[in-house]
């Protein structure tokens, strides 16, 4: 009985060693699993922060500018009023004088003639690409509002950029036309027909929207990840091709030959055609005729003169360091002052215009009476 009673006292003690020698082992096997858990989980931080930070960074550079504002006028307050001012007045002028044009020309069948066509083509397209521009630079200037949207500035690009080409092809037209007219007088009607005045000023606008959509397309192409501040008044194509952060050696090229090509070869067809024009004035031995030709190509010449050397000067300084200041001044000069002046050069120094706009007015008079 003693015996059995040892052997079950012995068995207890046994199963209690064991529990207490599993426990140890347990506890002494959980520390080597936590030291090199520990040693594993450590090192892992710092790569996972850098593959963190390489995502931001990635991000950063890819992301798509959507916006760009517009500095090129004086920041200061004090100058916003008077600015809004003379660029209203200046844009109203403009409205005013080409649409004037337009309708003395289409109202009065003495003015359907091939120049007045080209004149009122020409009075079109200086108050399409200063509606392109002006109204946005008066609202920067009214209520502050200098921000423009990535695609409202691809659009003014393209629009300027288009009216600008069609315009430099315009004046080729009213070169060659005073070259029919001067040189070739009795064949002029012939010459210049209907179906000829409405294919060049087809021509004309066939070349612009092609050139606009080279130079926006070569230029959206482009990256714009350092800044979307443009230093100038309105979305010209060198002026945001500069923002660019890609390599734009290749844009660069194509817009300077794009714009040399259409400049060179429109210049090409005014000289020749002045150059007989000014042969056969001067073998001319009437004396009006002399004055009219003279006082006809001069009006031609002088705003020749000056949109071609604006358009020259710009494009010819997309690569070398110059003041962006005088860009910008001559600029305003081309985009607001140059469509003002054109009906003045063109038109409204002309005597047939002037008699037509009396009698349209005589005409509003007289129907004011008689609804009265």
């Amino acid at each position: 009985m003693n015996t059995e009673i040892r052997m079950r006292q012995q068995k207890t003690r046994n199963s209690k060693d064991g529990q207490q020698t599993t426990q140890q082992l347990r506890e002494k096997n959980t520390i080597p699993f936590q030291t090199y858990s520990s040693r594993v989980t450590a090192p892992s931080f710092p790569a996972a922060r850098a593959s963190c930070d390489s995502q931001t960074t990635s991000t950063e550079n890819n992301t798509k500018v959507t916006e760009f504002i517009l500095l090129g006028l004086p920041n200061a307050p004090e100058l916003q009023i008077p600015l809004f001012i003379m660029f209203t007045l200046i844009y109203l002028i403009i409205v005013v004088g080409n649409l004037r044009i337009m309708v003395l020309i289409l109202l009065d069948s003495r003015l359907h003639t091939p120049m007045y066509f080209f004149f009122s083509d020409l009075s079109l397209v200086d108050f399409s690409y200063s509606t392109a521009v002006t109204p946005k630079v008066m609202a920067g200037l009214l209520i502050g509002d200098k921000v423009i949207s990535y695609h409202a500035c691809a659009a003014q690009m393209f629009f300027f950029a288009v009216f600008a080409t069609v315009e430099s092809y315009l004046l080729a037209s009213v070169a060659y036309d005073r070259y029919a007219a001067v040189c070739q007088p009795l064949y002029y009607i012939i010459t210049m027909t209907t179906g000829v005045c409405a294919c060049l000023a087809i021509g004309c606008y066939v070349c612009g929207f092609p050139n606009a959509s080279v130079n926006v397309g070569d230029t959206s192409h482009l990256a714009f990840c350092k800044s979307n501040v443009i230093h100038y008044f309105f979305c010209d194509v060198p002026a945001v091709m500069a923002l660019s952060c890609s390599d734009k050696h290749v844009s660069e090229l194509v817009l300077v030959f794009a714009a040399s090509f259409h400049i060179v070869f429109a210049l090409l067809v005014i000289l020749i055609s002045y150059m007989f024009n000014f042969i056969t004035i001067l073998k001319m031995s009437s004396v009006k005729g002399y004055q009219k030709a003279i006082s006809t190509c001069a009006s031609h010449l002088t705003a020749v003169s000056i949109f071609y050397g604006i358009v020259i000067f710009l494009y010819s300084q997309l690569s070398s360091s110059h003041s962006m200041d005088t860009d910008k001044t001559i600029s305003v000069f081309w985009t607001m002052v140059i469509p003002m002046l054109n009906p003045v050069v063109y038109s409204l120094r002309n005597k047939e215009v002037k008699n037509a706009f009396k009698k349209v007015v005589e005409k509003a008079k007289l129907s004011l009476i008689f609804t009265s």
